[in-house]
């Protein structure tokens, strides 16, 4: 059987997708399947990335030689993948460092992050409050890599969920200094964002970041008033996990780490 088709149409592609294609011209056989796997590996048309996952090797060219797009890679890893957080920020060209670390959300059984290539693949949760409402992709949007589709956060929903974790966004500095160089945003999708959300830290954080930035984000007081709506009853601190000391913002309730206030940024070991 000639899959000239399907591998120019799948430089990434899954086993469940070679199976769809394959019963679709009339081979429902499951030895057939991998015995076609088999041979077209051995052959150098493919290179196994991980169990049940592939890449298309265009002739000529030496498997071990082939540059795979890691953006593609991620976005294919499972068929719900949206790559979010600073992977999010790098595809859309607005993260201030590029990391070997890849990020991608996902509603199937997470299992390990795995390596490939000198870079990790990491799958994550919905939050919690998107779970609950069945809006897991909620401000999604599709990329295209490579002639293929995929997921990615937009802008809007990774800038707030660079704020509501940022353990899967780098360090401080390298969160600022990515948000600091979005020059636009849909602030409406950003309040709605924030209030299906339902953290009051994270409303706080995004108040706080959109109000220093007022003027280059051309944000009007009327957002940030729907902002300190959601924020926290009494002060919060920024940092949930590491209480450093910082000076309180009343506006937001929020006690902001005095590194983040002055902007004075430890260098990234």
């Amino acid at each position: 059987m000639k899959l000239d088709e399907f591998f120019a149409r799948n430089p990434i592609f899954r086993v469940d997708e070679f199976t769809t294609y394959l019963e679709s011209k009339g081979s429902k056989n499951p030895s057939t399947r991998k015995a076609l796997l088999a041979h077209h590996l051995k052959s150098g048309h493919i290179l196994r990335i991980r169990r049940g996952l592939y890449a298309t090797i265009p002739a000529g060219v030496p498997p071990d030689e082939f540059s795979i797009d890691p953006y593609l890679l991620a976005g294919r890893i499972t068929d719900d993948a949206i790559l979010a957080y600073h992977t999010a920020l790098e595809a859309q060209g607005r993260s201030y460092s590029i990391f070997t670390r890849f990020t991608y959300l996902t509603k199937r059984n997470l299992g390990r992050s795995f390596e490939f290539r000198g870079s990790t693949y990491q799958g994550v949760s919905h939050p919690k409050a998107l779970r609950r409402a069945g809006q897991e992709e909620l401000f999604a949007e599709v990329q295209d890599r490579s002639g293929m589709e995929i997921k990615v956060t937009s802008l809007e929903r990774s800038f707030v969920d660079a704020l509501d974790r940022p353990n899967l966004a780098g360090s401080w500095e390298e969160i600022w200094r990515s948000l600091k160089s979005i020059e636009f945003l849909d602030l409406e999708k950003v309040v709605e964002y924030v209030s299906v959300l339902e953290n009051a830290t994270t409303a706080a954080k995004v108040g706080f970041f959109l109000d220093r930035h007022r003027d280059a984000l051309m944000v009007s007081e009327g957002y940030l008033d729907r902002i300190r709506k959601l924020r926290p009853k009494s002060p919060h601190y920024m940092e949930r996990d590491s209480r450093q000391e910082g000076q309180l913002q009343p506006d937001w309730n929020l006690i902001v780490p005095t590194s983040i206030l002055e902007e004075v940024w430890e260098e990234i070991q």
